[in-house]
């Protein structure tokens, strides 16, 4: 979102609603500070069970003080960054002039939980096809969520890519043994403990350090009990603040993600966790993930493993040598001039000059 902002904000009198402070000064900023009772969760649930859609969507809190507070606002164009967004954007600007920004492949969410999938992927099925079927153009990450979508929902995608800003860095040095590292969230769905156990098994000179966001939770504390068990060749340290990341990786070989297909919007990521590792001139180490596997390969900037699991990941892990690293980073200096959000960019804004001509017509 901070993207789209600082891309609008030089030629557009722009206004933002949506959690936190503002991102910039100049930017006119809503912001919500919505509270979720008890109460109306319960009666969301009971909704939701019922298959009473439009009842449960207004339960939603956020939805309902963003609707409060834009009350009588008009806008030329409005982007709705997430799925709940779409309807309060058309209400300010006209589901023509609406841009439905998707991100992710929201019906696979969570589909690894069987009560989410009873409750919440049907809801979210009637949200697509209510309000962003609807929207005059709408946006995802990767080409294969962008199939998805329109195979199921008859909605037609443009793909933005989670890319990174593009950073002047230089691929440095590789390191003896080669650093390893992997940023991410300490989610049991992600099984980060697989890329643990395969770094200390791996007959490569390899160590790895993990900066892991959510370190407060029970399972975080099992990793941390993982990598005490493991040795000195893992080491779990606490998150970068986004704007000190990419330096902070640059100092390292090799960033690793390996997202197990535990649900369908795992299947079909493109993170930008990726494009991170790109921008910090590293090597990579990934899953079969299909959408990462392709750019890994097209840009020849590390290997693939054959499969998510341990044994699996360690194979792919033993194929790390400072010759084979060297030359990964150097491609993804390369590879750096492409995949940086810089790149993706003028796809956002053909959209939105599309929708303003529509607004302006």
């Amino acid at each position: 979102m901070k993207k789209q902002i600082n891309l609008f904000a030089e030629h557009f009198n722009v206004t933002t609603c949506g959690r936190g402070p503002a991102t910039r000064e100049d930017v006119e900023h809503i912001q919500l500070d919505a509270v979720e009772t008890k109460a109306k969760a319960i009666a969301q649930a009971i909704l939701l069970r019922a298959h009473m859609w439009p009842a449960a969507f207004a339960c939603e809190a956020e939805v309902r003080l963003a609707r409060k507070l834009l009350k009588g606002q008009k806008f030329d164009v409005a982007i709705a960054n997430d799925i709940e967004s779409v309807v309060v954007a058309a209400e300010c600007a006209g589901y023509e002039h609406t841009l439905s920004d998707l991100h992710e492949y929201w019906p696979g969410l969570h589909d690894q939980n069987l009560a989410w999938v009873k409750l919440r992927r049907p809801y979210y099925q009637w949200m697509i096809r209510r309000f962003a079927a609807q929207a005059g153009a709408a946006m995802t990450v990767s080409q294969t969520i962008a199939q998805r979508y329109q195979d199921e929902f008859g909605v037609t995608c443009s793909v933005v890519h989670n890319a990174t800003p593009k950073h002047e860095l230089e691929p440095q040095p590789v390191s003896e043994p080669i650093r390893v590292v992997h940023s991410g969230g300490a989610q049991p769905n992600r099984r980060p403990e697989v890329m643990m156990r395969a770094v200390a098994r791996s007959a490569a000179p390899i160590t790895m350090d993990m900066y892991l966001t959510g370190q407060g939770t029970d399972y975080a504390q099992s990793l941390h009990a993982l990598a005490d068990e493991l040795g000195d060749r893992v080491r779990i340290l606490p998150p970068k603040p986004y704007d000190e990341l990419i330096a902070a990786l640059n100092q390292y070989d090799v960033g690793i993600h390996i997202l197990p297909a535990t649900n369908t919007n795992n299947t079909l990521a493109l993170p930008n966790k990726l494009f991170d590792y790109v921008q910090a001139r590293l090597a990579l180490v990934v899953g079969p993930t299909p959408d990462m596997q392709m750019r890994v390969e097209e840009h020849r900037v590390g290997v693939v493993s054959e499969g998510f699991d341990e044994d699996a990941v360690v194979r792919a892990l033993d194929s790390l040598t400072p010759e084979a690293v060297r030359g990964w980073k150097a491609n993804a200096h390369q590879a750096a001039e492409v995949m940086n959000s810089e790149y993706e960019m003028p796809v956002l804004e053909r959209a939105v000059e599309q929708l303003l001509g529509a607004a302006r017509g």
